[in-house]
């Protein structure tokens, strides 16, 4: 079987079973001789060669036959058994190569990497600062120095974009390495068929053969009592011979619930680190960066003054709600031949808008912040001037400025019907005591998260 004859295969293969399957399952296979009507495959596992066995012969030899090859059946010989020299497999024409080709061949049956998702796309502000440079550090390849590395914040902002960054940057400075990158979902479906199929040795050859492990998503583990076993196990093999493991969630490792209590520990013994929900700043940011990325698709679009700014003010919950907000504008505006004003940016996200409004009432806060700081909230809100219930008082009143639509004569009305000058007093004073005092600003992050929860 000739080089053009499989690149042809391959470009079928790749409209017949779709990107994921190919980039997983096709891309790494190598072909062999032909001899007496077995076409050989080489593959990189034993695990591997089971799996496109079952899964996808027929169809491979399917497409062989139909690429003039005479061949009544396939075999999956090992690459190093073999004595296959191919370090990589055949790449089809590059009119129709997918997306994933480019990539290096080493990064093991990893699931697809988005490319757009690098660091260079990566707006840093201070509520992700310290996660980036974690993950700069360990996509530089060099000596693991803290393993793992646990990255864990809510949806949207950011841990899967690092987890490919990581991933695409590796691949590019270190090409030797073998670097598996796959979410919690798949790792638990790999293992149950791996169970089904008794093929326990060859999915301990893959996952314990690597140089950095990368797993997304690991809450989804959580109560899957054979699959936390397995992991445990893999986790132990892999920091034994000084392997780099990256993990994300969507909490702390103390805070997944139905977790091991091994597993939490081992989770917890590298650097642990938290992407902050988004802050102002940090959302100007990304709609700025976003705004260039869009010009390149609609140019001649502007957008008015003041329109970034309202909805980085407006859509604070999700960045990925964000950015689609942004895209959504750009193409309504194009189609419908308008600038981009203020005007057009509520007609065009008035749902969206509608969502994002605060919800959070001002009684909820006042509750929450008197059992944060364990008083009564007759006494939050009573008249008592005492520093106890002062500081506390506020705090609420802060954040019912930022988290509620209320105004300030109303919110100095919930407060035992004080004066709005004493809410801009209370707003003002905490705004500073958050820049100088670490233990205030700690309460207010977790009583924002408490609220939003």
């Amino acid at each position: 079987m000739t080089q053009d004859q499989w690149g042809a295969i391959r470009q079928r293969l790749l409209k017949t079973v779709g990107q994921n399957n190919f980039t997983t399952w096709i891309e790494p296979l190598v072909p062999g001789p032909v001899s007496e009507g077995i076409a050989t495959l080489h593959v990189p596992t034993n695990f591997f060669g089971n799996y496109v066995s079952q899964n996808f012969a027929d169809l491979i030899l399917h497409e062989i036959n139909a690429e003039g090859v005479e061949a009544s059946r396939l075999n999956f010989a090992l690459a190093a058994q073999s004595g296959s020299t191919a370090a990589k497999p055949v790449m089809p024409p590059k009119k129709t190569a997918a997306p994933q080709a480019a990539a290096n061949s080493n990064v093991l049956n990893t699931a697809p990497l988005d490319p757009r998702f690098s660091f260079d796309n990566f707006v840093v502000g201070k509520p992700n600062e310290l996660a980036h440079a974690a993950a700069r550090r360990v996509a530089e390849g060099g000596p693991v120095t803290f393993n793992p590395l646990f990255l864990y914040g809510g949806v949207g902002l950011g841990k899967t974009h690092l987890m490919h960054a990581i991933a695409l940057e590796l691949q590019q400075r270190k090409p030797q390495m073998n670097v598996l990158y796959l979410s919690a979902e798949q790792f638990m479906y790999r293992f149950v068929q791996a169970l089904r199929d008794r093929k326990m040795m060859d999915f301990k050859e893959i996952f314990r053969s690597v140089d950095v492990l990368m797993v997304d998503d690991v809450q989804f583990i959580a109560g899957k009592d054979s699959t936390q076993e397995e992991f445990f196990h893999t986790f132990n093999a892999l920091v034994d011979q000084n392997k780099q493991i990256i993990i994300s969630a969507d909490r702390a490792p103390g805070e997944i619930k139905d977790l091991e209590d091994r597993v939490k520990s081992r989770l917890q013994c590298g650097l642990v680190v938290d992407l902050h929900p988004t802050d102002y700043e940090l959302r100007l940011g990304i709609l700025q960066s976003k705004v260039e990325v869009q010009r390149r698709n609609y140019p001649g679009l502007e957008v008015d003054d003041g329109v970034l700014e309202f909805l980085a003010h407006r859509i604070s919950s999700n960045v990925r709600v964000l950015e689609g907000a942004l895209t959504r504008l750009f193409a309504f505006a194009s189609l419908v031949g308008r600038e981009i004003n203020m005007e057009l940016t509520q007609d065009c996200l008035a749902d969206v808008l509608r969502d994002s409004e605060r919800k959070i009432t001002v009684e909820e806060i006042q509750r929450k912040v008197s059992d944060h700081y364990n008083i009564r909230l007759s006494d939050m809100i009573g008249p008592k001037r005492l520093r106890s219930y002062a500081r506390p008082r506020q705090v609420a009143m802060y954040l019912c400025k930022q988290m509620t639509s209320r105004s300030l004569p109303e919110i100095g009305r919930r407060f035992g019907g004080r004066d709005h000058t004493t809410v801009m007093h209370g707003v003002r004073r905490i705004e500073e005591l958050k820049q100088s005092d670490g233990q205030i600003a700690e309460d207010l992050e977790m009583l924002r998260r408490a609220l939003e929860a």
